[in-house]
C-alpha cells in the first residue's frame, strides 16, 4: 500500500504535470470508485483545472475552484499521464481528460480506491480529514501526544502505530521501521509504552519519512512506478521485507510475524 512517502511523491509529480490544465471531459469506467453522485462529479471537473494538489495523511487533495477532489489510492492505486490517444488499458477506471490532449489516469488492480467531491468550506468537517492524526513531521507530534493517544491500549505497539487517527501516513513499511530504529519490539502493548520510547518514535519517524520522501519512496510489488517515478528507499530498508537475513545491528536473523494480519519484521536481540 502506497505510504505517506509514497503519496507525497505521487502529489510533487502531478504538481508539475496537471496544474491549470483545462479539463475536457471525464470518463467512469467503474463508479463504485466514486464515493458522490456521478453527474456533480463530471459537471464540476469538466471546464474546470486542479489549481493546487494538498495531501493530508495518505489522502490526495487535488484543489478545484470552489471544491475538492479527495483520492485515496488504498492498496494498488496509481496515477499515469497519457496521451488521450492511447488506447485505455484493463484496470484504468477514471479518465480524466484535458484540453491540451493529455489524460490523468486513474489504475487500480484491486478497485479499492476511492475518490469524493467535497466543497472546499467542508474540508475541515469531511470525516477522512477530520479524523486524520499528528503527521510524522507535525510540530505538534509529541511525546505527551502519543502517551495520550496510547494511554488504556493493550494492543501491540505495530497495531497501534497503524491507526491513522493517532499518526496519519504511517504504514506497514514505516511501522516497521520506525519500531526497529526505536529499538522497540512491536509486541509490546501502547499502553506500557514510556515517554523515551514515544521520543524515539518520534524521531525515526521524522528521519525515516524524510528520507523515504527524498528517496521517492519505497518500490516494492504494492508500490511500483508510475508517473515515470520508482522509489529507492527500499535500498535503505533495515527490517521490511528482510525475514532471515541479517540485522544490520547485531547480525541475528530477522524474524517475520504477524500482528493484527499484517506482516512485521523485527530483530528479536535488537527490540527487546
Amino acid at each position: 500500500m502506497p505510504e505517506i512517502a509514497e503519496v507525497e511523491t505521487v502529489r510533487n509529480v502531478l504538481k508539475e504535470k496537471i496544474l491549470h490544465k483545462e479539463i475536457k471531459s471525464v470518463n467512469i469506467l467503474y463508479d463504485k470508485i466514486i464515493e458522490s453522485d456521478l453527474n456533480e462529479f463530471k459537471s464540476v471537473l469538466v471546464g474546470n483545472e486542479f489549481e493546487d494538489i494538498l495531501r493530508k495523511g495518505k489522502w490526495l487533495i487535488f484543489a478545484l475552484k470552489n471544491h475538492y477532489l479527495l483520492s485515496h489510492l488504498r492498496m494498488e492505486g496509481k496515477y499515469f499521464i497519457k496521451d488521450s490517444k492511447e488506447k485505455i488499458v484493463k484496470h484504468e477506471h477514471i479518465i480524466i481528460s484535458f484540453v491540451d490532449g493529455t489524460d490523468l489516469r486513474y489504475h487500480d488492480t484491486r478497485k479499492f480506491g476511492r475518490m469524493k467531491l467535497i466543497k472546499k468550506s467542508d474540508l475541515d468537517k469531511t470525516i477522512e480529514i477530520a479524523k486524520q492524526g499528528k503527521e510524522p513531521m507535525d510540530k505538534d507530534l509529541t511525546s505527551d501526544y502519543l502517551l495520550s493517544k496510547f494511554k488504556g491500549k493493550r494492543l501491540p505497539i505495530k497495531t497501534v502505530l497503524l491507526d491513522q487517527e493517532i499518526i496519519s501516513g504511517l504504514g506497514n513499511i514505516y511501522a516497521n521501521e520506525v519500531l526497529f530504529a526505536a529499538c522497540i519490539n512491536p509486541l509490546k502493548k501502547a499502553s506500557v509504552v514510556t515517554k523515551e520510547e514515544c521520543e524515539r518514535i518520534i524521531t525515526s519517524s521524522k528521519k525515516i519519512i524524510k528520507k523515504a520522501i527524498e528517496m521517492g519512496g519505497t518500490t516494492i510489488k504494492s508500490y511500483t512506478s508510475s508517473l515515470g517515478v520508482t522509489g529507492h528507499y527500499q535500498d535503505y530498508l533495515c527490517v521490511h521485507k528482510k525475514e532471515g537475513l541479517p540485522c544490520p545491528k547485531c547480525g541475528r536473523p530477522i524474524k517475520k510475524i504477524k500482528i493484527g494480519g499484517r506482516s512485521t519484521y523485527y530483530c528479536e536481540v535488537c527490540q527487546k
